[in-house]
């Protein structure tokens, strides 16, 4: 695989990682269907295999569990792999998330020894802030991980879907590695906003997650029907019945132009977001996918194709808000 610059700080990592979300369930639900250990280990290991050594998770997922069977995956491999993880969703003591966001410096300390723990590791390359805490200055936050990094507990300092103002009051603190936000051929507000353009400009590295519009560019989803009955899309605007219809008809032209270059609408998909310089993490449990994930780091797309693509779903586009209401008002936007 490429590898490439995260940023200015020296962390080196392939041009496209492994999202780990959805292998395993959140509380009664699943995030993206049924869910398969065994093959969610293996997928993992395959992607070692092929070079993809970055993995993403958080103490949210599960909680907890997602970071545990990283643990199970990367026993005896740790220092292959390069880990991010993340905090900022507050989980109480009886591992329940309150549904809030806490980024105290007493709660990152205790998140980041939680974490871990649950990776039965010493250190994590990439710590992310989840999101930002509206009531605690950015400042104080990641002036605490920073303390961290010098304690050898974490590598690099990474923000999650931050306002291009908050990206400078952290950087001034302590330098950011990374900011990750979803984006994808369905979701650019962080472009629209400028976020992308201040990240340049500060020598940040920006990962995507969602980089497949949360799997609708697949193009394995027809109908709403073809979601799982507690798949936590159903929840979402861009699955419902105002954006749906138009969204398919998106995709299928997506689908003829990857057609016409002989690779999948996934492969496409990413390879528009590598383009870019940004590092996308896709995320699936199953090696098939990673594998076709993984060929799309190898895709060059013309100039002409990038043109053509992006005359399909120009900036502005309105595909749907990823979130419900509750949580895109946690967004730093």
């Amino acid at each position: 695989m490429n590898k490439v610059k995260l940023g200015n700080q020296g962390l080196i990592i392939p041009n496209i990682g492994l999202g780990c979300m959805g292998m395993t369930g959140f509380g009664d639900a699943d995030m993206y269907g049924k869910t398969d250990e065994k093959e969610a280990i293996a997928t993992i290991h395959r992607s070692l295999e092929l070079g993809g050594n970055f993995l993403d998770t958080a103490d949210l997922y599960g909680p907890f569990e997602n970071e545990r069977l990283i643990a199970k995956a990367i026993k005896g491999n740790r220092d292959k792999y390069i880990i991010a993880t993340k905090f900022g969703w507050e989980i109480d003591d009886n591992e329940q998330v309150t549904w809030k966001i806490n980024g105290q410096k007493d709660y990152m300390k205790k998140s980041v020894e939680r974490s871990l723990k649950n990776l039965k590791t010493d250190y994590i390359d990439l710590y992310y802030m989840h999101r930002l805490d509206k009531n605690v200055p950015v400042e104080e936050t990641v002036g605490a991980m920073s303390d961290l990094v010098k304690e050898g507990k974490i590598g690099y300092i990474g923000l999650s879907e931050v306002s291009s103002e908050t990206v400078k009051k952290a950087h001034a603190v302590h330098p950011i590695t990374a900011v990750q936000s979803e984006y994808s051929l369905f979701e650019r507000t962080v472009e629209e906003k400028g976020v992308i353009k201040t990240l340049n400009e500060l020598g940040i590295g920006f990962v995507a997650y969602s980089p497949l519009g949360r799997g609708f560019l697949s193009g394995q989803i027809r109908s709403i029907d073809d979601l799982p009955e507690n798949d936590f899309r159903r929840g979402i605007p861009r699955f419902q019945e105002q954006h749906f219809h138009k969204n398919i008809e998106l995709v299928e032209a997506i689908e003829s132009l990857a057609k016409e270059k002989g690779i999948t609408s996934s492969q496409l998909a990413l390879a528009w977001i590598i383009s870019k310089g940004i590092i996308p993490i896709p995320g699936t449990k199953r090696r098939k996918y990673l594998e076709q994930n993984i060929e799309a780091g190898n895709i060059v797309l013309s100039e002409n194709e990038l043109t053509k693509l992006e005359s399909i779903v120009p900036l502005g586009t309105d595909t749907g808000a990823p979130y419900d209401e509750f949580s895109m008002g946690l967004l730093d936007y």
